[in-house]
C-alpha cells in the first residue's frame, strides 16, 4: 500500500441509529481523530420497511435470545407480528452533528443517512434528501420478501426450508432485487455491503463463495458502473478481493470504505487490510484524502 492517509470512513452509525446500541458520536469522533482518517460519515439508518418475525420468535426477542437489538424491538412489534424501526430523530441528530463539528474542528464530519430499500419508499426518502441536511448517501438493500412477507435478508435463513428455497436462491434473490434497487433509485451515491447475506451464511451451506454468483454479481456491478456510482468496500466482514476485481473488469469507476461502526471501537475497523486489497484489484487513494478511491488508470 502507497504511503497514504487512511481512507475516510464513509459508512457509520452513532446513538441515532436505532441498532447501535453502544453508539456514540462524540466517541466515534474521537476515535477517528485517534486513527488518524481524513473524515467520517455518520450514515444513520433510514429503514422503513415493517420486517416480518414468526409468532414464536416474540418471546425469545422480549428474553434477548437474539441479541439486545432484536429485545430492543420486541417493543415495536404489532398484532400481527411486524416490527417498523423506530424513526430517525432528524433535529437531535444534527444537533449533535454540529456539537461534534465545534469539539473536532481538525476533522470533517460528514452528515449522511444509509437508507434501507430506498426504492420501495423513493417519495419518502426524495422529500428527507430535500431538506439538503445529509451530504453522504448509502443504498442499501436489507430486506427480502419471502411469501409475501418482509424479512431481514440475514433472518431469512432460518425459514428457507418451508418455502423450498436455498441459501444460494435467497442470495441470488438478493442480487437480482439489488439490480432493482439500482435501476429505481438514483438518488444515492454508494451501494452498500453488496455481499450483506454473507454476514450470516448458514454454516451447513458450506463458506460464502463468491464465485458460486460471479455472473449475478456481475450483473449487479454492471448496473452500478453504468450509473457512476460508487461501490462501497464494507469491512464488517472482510469483502473478497474478486468481488473488487470484478468491480474494475465491469468498468466500476470509484470506491468507497466503510466500516459500519455501530460502536466506537469499531470505525475503520481493517481499513489497512482492505486499502492494500483494493489498491491491489487496481484503484488508488483520490486526489484528496476526501475523495472517493478511483481507477488507477483514470487519475
Amino acid at each position: 500500500m502507497t504511503d497514504t492517509l487512511p481512507p475516510p470512513d464513509n459508512h457509520t452509525h452513532s446513538e441515532w441509529s436505532w441498532d447501535a446500541i453502544n453508539g456514540s458520536m462524540e466517541r466515534s469522533c474521537a476515535r477517528a481523530v485517534e486513527l488518524g482518517l481524513p473524515s467520517i460519515a455518520f450514515t444513520e439508518h433510514i429503514d422503513l420497511t415493517r420486517w416480518y418475525a414468526t409468532p414464536e420468535d416474540l418471546p425469545a426477542m422480549l428474553r434477548g435470545d437474539f441479541g439486545p437489538v432484536a429485545q430492543r424491538l420486541a417493543g415495536w412489534v404489532d398484532a400481527e407480528n411486524y416490527y417498523a424501526m423506530p424513526p430517525l430523530d432528524v433535529d437531535g441528530y444534527l444537533e449533535s452533528i454540529e456539537r461534534c463539528r465545534t469539539k473536532f474542528p481538525g476533522l470533517r464530519i460528514l452528515t449522511g443517512l444509509e437508507l434501507g430499500e430506498p426504492h420501495w419508499f423513493a417519495e419518502r426518502c426524495k422529500n428527507l434528501l430535500r431538506t439538503g441536511s445529509f451530504e453522504r448517501i448509502l443504498g442499501s438493500l436489507h430486506s427480502l420478501e419471502i411469501d409475501g412477507k418482509p424479512w431481514e435478508a440475514n433472518a431469512a435463513y432460518r425459514v428457507l426450508a418451508e418455502h423450498n428455497l436455498t441459501s444460494d436462491d435467497l442470495v441470488r434473490r438478493y442480487l437480482t432485487d439489488s439490480i432493482q434497487m439500482i435501476e429505481s433509485a438514483d438518488f444515492f451515491q454508494v451501494l452498500a455491503h453488496v455481499d450483506y447475506p454473507a454476514r450470516r451464511f448458514p454454516p451447513e451451506s458450506g463458506p460464502f463463495d463468491p464465485t458460486r454468483f460471479e455472473e449475478e454479481y456481475r450483473a449487479v456491478l454492471r448496473t452500478l458502473a453504468q450509473t457512476g456510482r460508487a461501490l462501497e468496500v464494507n469491512t464488517r466482514i472482510p469483502l473478497d478481493a474478486r468481488i473488487v476485481r470484478w468491480w474494475h473488469e465491469v468498468g466500476g469507476d470509484a470506491v468507497s470504505f466503510g466500516s459500519d461502526a455501530h460502536e466506537p471501537s469499531a470505525v475503520a475497523i481493517g481499513f489497512a487490510e482492505a486499502a492494500a486489497m483494493v489498491e491491489a484489484q487496481g484503484f488508488r487513494s483520490g486526489r484528496t484524502p476526501l475523495d472517493f478511491w478511483t481507477r488507477a488508470l483514470t487519475r
